[in-house]
C-alpha cells in the first residue's frame, strides 16, 4: 500500500468512519484529530490554539498571499505579521506535506490536505456526501451535537448546514478549487446510497485499481 487518501465530507455523511475503516483495513496511520496533535508538536504552538483555529474559516487574508508567506518558511518576518488562523494553517500544510514525505500512506481527513499534496502523485481525493435523511440520523448520535439538538429534527438539520458551511468557507478560503464540486475530487460517492461498509467495499477496489494503474 502505497496511496495517501484524503477525505472531504459533508457533516453526518459518514466521511471519518469510512477513512477509519480504510486505515484499519490497510494498516495505515489515521489522521483526523490526530493531526492537531502532530501539528502542535511540530511547529511549537500550544494545543489549544492548533484545536481553536481547526477549520475555521477567515475573511482577512487571500490565498496567494498565503501561498506567498508560505515560501518563506515560518521564520521571515511576513510569518510574524500573520494572524494566528494564518499561521496555524500554514503550521498544518507543512505538517501534513511532512507526514505525507515520511509515511507514504496513510487517510487524512478534511483541512485542504487534497491541496497541501497537489504535487504528489500518490494521492487519491474523495468526497463523502449523502441524504439529508441520512446525515440527520447519524449525526444524533455525535458527541459534538449539543443535547438540546438531538432532540429537534429543526434544530439537527440547522447545525448539520452550519457545519458544512463552516468547512466550505474554510475549503474554498484556503483553495483554488470547490468545496463539495464533484470536479474538485477523483471521486465523489453517496455514502447514503452504498452505505458505510459499502462504500468502503467499493474503495478497496477503487484503490486497489489506482495503485495498478
Amino acid at each position: 500500500m502505497h496511496t495517501i487518501i484524503t477525505i472531504g465530507r459533508q457533516y453526518g455523511s459518514g466521511g471519518r468512519e469510512v477513512g477509519q475503516k480504510l486505515a484499519a483495513h490497510y494498516g495505515i496511520n489515521f489522521y483526523d484529530k490526530e493531526l492537531l496533535n502532530k501539528v502542535a508538536k511540530d511547529s511549537g504552538f500550544c494545543q489549544e490554539i492548533v484545536q481553536q483555529q481547526d477549520e475555521r474559516p477567515t475573511n482577512s487574508f487571500l490565498y496567494n498571499l498565503v501561498m506567498d508567506t508560505y515560501s518563506f518558511g515560518f521564520s521571515g518576518s511576513g510569518f510574524a505579521d500573520m494572524p494566528i488562523s494564518q499561521k496555524v494553517f500554514l503550521a498544518q500544510y507543512d505538517t501534513i506535506k511532512k507526514i505525507a514525505k515520511e509515511e507514504g500512506a496513510c487517510v487524512i481527513i478534511g483541512r485542504c490536505a487534497d491541496c497541501a499534496l497537489q504535487d504528489f502523485s500518490n494521492v487519491i481525493n474523495l468526497f463523502f456526501h449523502a441524504g439529508e435523511e441520512f446525515r440527520i440520523a447519524r449525526a444524533a448520535n455525535y458527541p459534538d451535537v449539543p443535547a438540546e439538538d438531538k432532540a429537534n429534527p429543526d434544530k439537527l438539520r440547522d447545525f448539520i448546514l452550519r457545519k458544512d458551511k463552516q468547512r466550505q468557507s474554510y475549503y474554498n478560503y484556503y483553495s483554488m478549487k470547490k468545496w463539495g464540486r464533484a470536479d474538485t475530487y477523483d471521486l465523489s460517492i453517496d455514502t447514503s446510497l452504498f452505505g458505510i461498509d459499502g462504500t468502503v467495499n467499493l474503495l478497496t477496489q477503487v484503490i486497489e485499481d489506482f495503485e495498478n494503474r
